[in-house]
């Protein structure tokens, strides 16, 4: 029995009996990722028009944000390792449906509803550990801590999901790969049945698990700053998910081949995966909401004009564009803190707050896209820089409401750290 006044043990600021749920998020997100590079050309040439893949891809954003949103208050009502199961199996039912029925018809309308509830799966196990994370990690760490969940989950899906399907697509064959991703998956998933533990409340009623799931609308409204850092979390990966609709365009108009974008592409998350973590700790030191504003807001919205201008002043020039790739994913990464910000404003309801980050980062996927396709005909590639240039500059004023009262607030989750240490005691 561990005495009430004791730390939980940690190893480079994450505690010990969470290392395992990261090793099963990167292993499922393997699962879930090994199509996200290549889906959309392959299900064209399958027969698809380009309308209809971007219209699977918007659903799909859609989709993810929804499940984004209910990961956070059924980890709170449920507990993180049931709502972790939920999202493993509609992920795997999504996933054979698709293989057996959608991919062999190539039914549209089949193929939209099946493709879908992946995207409600891979959040709902994804984010709900970070929920757990949140509640269970000691608040002097807790956003080093963030920074390896974000570690293993991009480098999972960035890295791992694309190298891996880069190897395995001319062995199996491109089905045969999206067959394989349920391995990854299901061992990902074992992972969690087996070796990880414990809830984050004390066993609830029916009607008080109503009330939290309920929670994740209301406390937008009975504390606004959860629901700015909602939009500040929307900000930071708007420009991620519309840079690959639109730059490799405006790159191959100043000289840059398609296979050159890719690899920059790639480089720029191989350096993300590293600075979620170099800026968790950076946050631990100087502040969450500091780090948030400087090296996310700002340092993104001078990366937004710089990539701009980049391709016109080193046309042709690949190691330039290399390097700006490493800055965008070093910056992009800034955000990171933010995930330990938003919950400390709700130390008791932090699935709730939660809930509301998620659906902002769930958002993002389908926000970034629509924004290049209202602008990018109006004001072409450099405008539509621009816009997100002045989204993240805005950024740095709402953090600043959100953050306002973080030197006070860093006293609190001690408090309640050692108040789950004497819980975990009991249990």
């Amino acid at each position: 029995m561990t005495p009430a006044h004791s730390e939980p043990r940690t190893i480079l600021g994450l505690r010990t009996d969470l290392v395992w749920g990261l090793i099963g998020v990167l292993l499922f997100i393997v699962g879930d990722g090994v199509e996200q590079a290549w889906i959309s050309p392959y299900l064209i040439e399958r027969g698809l028009s380009m309308p209809q893949s971007a219209t699977l891809i918007a659903i799909y954003g859609i989709a993810v944000a929804i499940g984004a949103w209910l990961s956070g208050v059924m980890a709170e009502a449920l507990g993180p390792r049931k709502t972790m199961l939920i999202g493993a199996m509609f992920w795997l039912v999504g996933q054979v449906l698709f293989l057996l029925v959608a991919l062999p018809t190539m039914n549209f309308a089949i193929i939209v509803p099946t493709y879908c509830i992946r995207g409600l799966g891979y959040p709902l196990f994804c984010y709900s550990f970070l929920v757990w994370v949140t509640y269970r990690n000691p608040a002097k760490t807790l956003a080093t801590a963030v920074g390896w969940f974000y570690l293993a989950f991009t480098g999972g899906l960035y890295i791992v999901a694309n190298f891996y399907a880069s190897l395995m697509i001319p062995v199996l064959g491109h089905v045969g790969v999206l067959w394989s991703a349920i391995v990854w998956a299901l061992a990902g998933t074992a992972i969690v049945l087996m070796c990880v533990k414990g809830t984050v409340r004390e066993r609830t009623t029916v009607g008080e698990q109503l009330a939290i799931l309920l929670s994740g609308i209301s406390i937008i409204k009975e504390n606004p700053r959860v629901g700015v850092g909602g939009l500040v979390r929307l900000i930071n990966t708007t420009s991620q998910f519309a840079l690959p609709v639109f730059f490799p365009i405006y790159l191959s108009l100043h000289g840059f081949t398609t296979e050159q974008w890719l690899k920059v592409w790639a480089l720029t998350f191989t350096v993300n995966i590293a600075f979620n973590l170099i800026w968790g700790v950076v946050g631990d030191r100087i502040g969450w909401g500091r780090t948030v504003q400087i090296f996310g807001g700002f340092g993104c919205a001078c990366t937004m004009i710089f990539m701009a201008y980049a391709p016109i002043w080193f046309s042709g020039n690949y190691m330039a564009m290399l390097l700006m790739g490493c800055l965008y994913g070093a910056l992009i990464a800034g955000f990171c803190p933010l995930t330990a910000l938003v919950p400390s404003l709700e130390p008791e309801r932090k699935g709730a707050a939660m809930s509301v980050l998620n659906l902002g980062a769930g958002l993002s996927s389908f926000v970034g896209p629509l924004l290049v396709a209202l602008l990018f005909t109006t004001v072409g590639a450099k405008g539509v820089l621009f816009v997100f240039a002045g989204l993240y500059i805005v950024s740095i004023f709402l953090t600043s409401f959100v953050a306002r009262d973080e030197k006070a607030r860093f006293a609190v989750p001690k408090t309640l750290s050692t108040t789950q240490s004497a819980y975990s005691a009991k249990r």
